[in-house]
């Protein structure tokens, strides 16, 4: 059996960036007082691409897809060059200048993704790493009708440099899919590990 195409990529080299170079991100040098008066710094990293008058930089997209068996996460595998490995991730993406939150999410959704949904529900703006960034989203409830004709073989529209595979996990065994594909080598984005970490806390406290 061949390998995925999304597991391909090979690291060549790493080092620091020229800020003249930098195009989707920079580093930020903030001066501010503690509590009892300190002048202080911090090192921060920050997005260059989030739109003019906009609060967030992206979304991440929970889409829980209805099988015979039970419901099942829609997931992704992607190689992601900061961590060298290939991540497991929700779907998501950069939200373009005037658009909404939704319909960031359902198109995001179809492009990485093929299928087609309806946004329900969208969360309080999450920071992914505030000690270190300012990038930030919000994650969108997309409900995905698989009895629809356009949901039935679903074709990502990728683009030249993404490479991205889709999967499902089932819910009420996702954190223990979670170790195990930690085992095999892969990264667990933040945003999958917490989902799988509130359904075992919900789990045992019978929420």
């Amino acid at each position: 059996m061949s390998e995925p195409k999304y597991a391909k990529s090979k690291l060549i080299s790493r080092g620091p960036l020229d800020p003249k170079e930098a195009r989707w991100a920079r580093m930020i040098k903030t001066t501010y007082v503690d509590p009892n008066g300190v002048e202080r710094t911090w090192e921060s990293a920050e997005r260059q691409t989030r739109p003019a008058n906009c609060a967030i930089d992206g979304v991440g997209i929970v889409t829980i897809l209805e099988k015979p068996t039970g419901p099942e996460l829609l997931l992704q595998k992607q190689y992601r060059p900061p961590v060298d490995k290939v991540v497991i991730e929700v779907p998501a993406g950069l939200i373009d200048a005037g658009e909404t939150v939704e319909n960031c999410a359902v198109r995001e959704l179809k492009e990485e993704t093929g299928y087609v949904g309806v946004a329900e529900q969208t969360s309080s703006i999450m920071y992914n790493d505030p000690g270190f960034c300012n990038t930030n989203l919000n994650m969108v409830h997309v409900r995905v009708d698989m009895s629809l004709p356009e949901n039935q073989n679903p074709k990502p529209q990728l683009e030249d440099n993404e490479f991205i595979e889709c999967f499902t996990l089932p819910l009420a065994s996702l954190f223990d899919e979670m170790k195990k594909l930690e085992s095999e080598g892969y990264a667990i984005d933040a945003r999958v590990g917490t989902i799988a970490e509130g359904i075992e806390i919900a789990k045992k406290l019978k929420l």
